[in-house]
């Protein structure tokens, strides 16, 4: 029997929760991890630390979900961190301009989440990066040479 595409695991202590991510996360299991990171508010959890660490693949459906996920969480005076992203999803992060969702500084330098210590839980301001008049971007060239894709 195949395993699912997304195992989704939680560990709570007090206030705190931690959810671990294993497998993948695009439009087919993004409604997964929508309802767990939204169970913990219900739950009154306000501090939700996200382990990617094995996390396989994370489209950017996935970023907006954590994205959602930070916004509901700051609003209710808590926070929501990444941990350990993928190459991709770091660069999704970085060129997105929401590094403001990992605790430990650049995308790429982060630090496991201590077992039994705290994570800053200062709420965060939504980036600004993202606002202003859209950018045009470079042309690439053709996608196709000499007819073979």
């Amino acid at each position: 029997m195949p395993l699912p595409p997304l195992n989704i695991y939680r560990h709570d202590r007090r206030q705190r929760s931690l959810i671990t991510l294993a497998g993948e996360i695009d439009l087919d299991t993004i409604p997964q991890v929508r309802e767990a990171l939204e169970q913990c508010l219900r739950d009154g959890i306000r501090t939700i630390d996200v382990d990617l660490t094995p996390l396989t693949f994370c489209d950017v459906s996935g970023l907006n979900a954590f994205l959602y996920a930070a916004q509901r969480t700051t609003s209710l005076g808590g926070s929501l961190r990444l941990h350990h992203p993928s190459p991709m999803l770091a660069w999704m992060v970085r060129i997105t301009g929401t590094e403001f969702l990992f605790p430990e500084g650049p995308v790429g330098q982060q630090s496991p989440p201590p077992g039994g210590g705290s994570l800053s839980a200062t709420p965060v301001s939504p980036p600004t990066a993202c606002r202003g008049a859209p950018r045009r971007l470079a042309s690439l060239g053709p996608a196709v040479t000499d007819g073979v894709l």
